[in-house]
């Protein structure tokens, strides 16, 4: 997910068909092993016996996001109840924290996101964590998990800088995020380093030769232009520009002209809202066939639908983005799960993100129960995630490497959909 520091981040994210999800805050429910809350700093209740453990969520559960991360916690919650609200023989205490607030300018805030790191770090029955959503909201969590030694496994985050020095990331990253010098927090989703490379295929797919490569100056959006720059020649890509621009800037018509004169006939913004409507208006104007690609970041019906204040539809033929998320169907246990959310939600189609909600949990409950007596353990918890390897998920095998990384290496290319939103194209995986 996308990087958006105290200024800003894949991503708002994508669905395949439907964004548009209703946006509505997590339900509230109490029982011997079962709580959840919506709001950092608000007590949860629930089972506290010895043979109890707690798993905390933290996602942004107000704001625009919440079509994507409101099934993310759907998807969560139905791991959990098809477990029973159990990890072996270990009951579970389920607590949903928001790190975003009606005031933040972002998609999370960042006070907030410190508080909920601390709720769960402090917590002594605290055993997992499931998020963030943003990795922004990563960079200020991790190091008090770390602290802590508490296993925190995102289901969204795509900043290379969290777990690796890869071109475009900042200086002291990633190990300012570990104070313990050990590694706690680990990701399901590929990092961007991938996502660059993929959106070079697809560019690639699409006919693109000369490429315009434009970010709006956030550590995410350096680090996917940097990626796109440094795999350019590799993928027969001539970049020819990599421009940082203000994303408030009220027009981009003098960089779209400098576009038009080097030449290119594709652009790829690595943006994160506001701004990437008119860059992308500005771009067609001046260069009325470019194609236009973006990360996730720019996938979503904000961008992409007029109706929700996204560019016009005689411009969704051009514009393609990558996510993480891929089309439910493509995964090996996607119409499974498909099936078991419809029966759950009365939704036949949610957002992409829900089947990694269900993974991430899924992963937790099954790594603990593996575990067996030694599953309240925060140490043997994390020590057992990074020595997963070849694990048979719900969105395919994978393991993960000494950073926390997935081995996973695919992406979902979108285009603009009948209804205005990003609709799965196709899967590009990067060899």
């Amino acid at each position: 997910m996308r990087l958006f520091l105290a200024k800003g981040l894949t991503g708002l994210l994508v669905l395949g068909s439907v964004v548009a999800i209703a946006a509505c805050g997590s339900s509230s429910s109490s029982s011997s092993s079962k709580s959840s809350s919506t709001s950092a700093g608000s007590s949860a209740s629930g089972s506290s016996g010895a043979n109890t453990i707690d798993i905390y969520s933290d996602l942004p559960l107000t704001g625009s996001v919440t079509a994507q991360t409101v099934p993310a916690l759907n998807g969560e919650k139905l791991a959990l109840t098809q477990a029973g609200y159990k990890a072996g023989q270990w009951k579970v205490n389920f607590i949903s924290l928001n790190d975003a607030t009606a005031t933040s300018p972002t998609n999370y805030d960042l006070p907030t996101c410190q508080e909920n790191a601390r709720r769960a770090a402090t917590d002594p029955k605290a055993v997992y964590l499931v998020g963030p959503f943003n990795s922004g909201c990563a960079e200020v969590e991790i190091p008090i998990t770390n602290e802590a030694g508490l296993a925190q496994v995102s289901p969204a985050n795509t900043y290379p800088g969290l777990t690796t020095n890869d071109p475009g990331t900042q200086p002291g990253e990633p190990g300012k995020y570990y104070p313990t010098g050990k590694r706690t927090y680990l990701r399901i989703v590929p990092r961007d380093t991938i996502q660059g490379q993929a959106g070079l295929v697809a560019m690639k797919q699409e006919g693109c030769t000369r490429v315009a490569v434009t970010d709006d100056k956030t550590p995410y959006g350096v680090g996917l232009a940097t990626q796109v720059q440094l795999h350019g020649k590799t993928y027969g890509i001539t970049v020819t520009s990599v421009t940082p621009v203000d994303p408030t800037s009220p027009n981009f018509r003098s960089y779209a002209s400098t576009v038009k004169s080097q030449g290119a006939n594709c652009v790829y913004t690595a943006f994160n809202p506001p701004g990437e409507v008119e860059m992308v208006k500005d771009i067609n104007s001046a260069i009325p066939t470019a194609k236009i690609f973006g990360g996730d970041g720019v996938c979503s019906g904000g961008e992409t639908n007029p109706k929700q204040g996204g560019f016009p539809a005689s411009i969704a033929p051009l514009f393609f983005c990558t996510v993480a998320t891929q089309g439910l169907t493509t995964y090996p246990g996607g119409r499974a799960f498909l099936a078991a959310y419809k029966s759950a939600y009365g939704v036949s189609d949610p957002d992409p993100y829900s089947i990694y909600g269900y993974e991430d949990m899924q992963l937790a409950l099954r790594t603990i129960a593996k575990l067996g007596a030694q599953g309240d353990s925060k140490a043997a918890v994390v020590a057992a995630l990074f020595a997963t390897k070849n694990y048979a998920g719900t969105i395919g095998t994978y393991g993960f490497d000494a950073n926390g990384d997935t081995t996973l290496k695919s992406y979902g290319l979108y285009k603009v959909g009948p209804n205005g939103n990003p609709l799965f194209f196709k899967t590009i995986t990067v060899s």
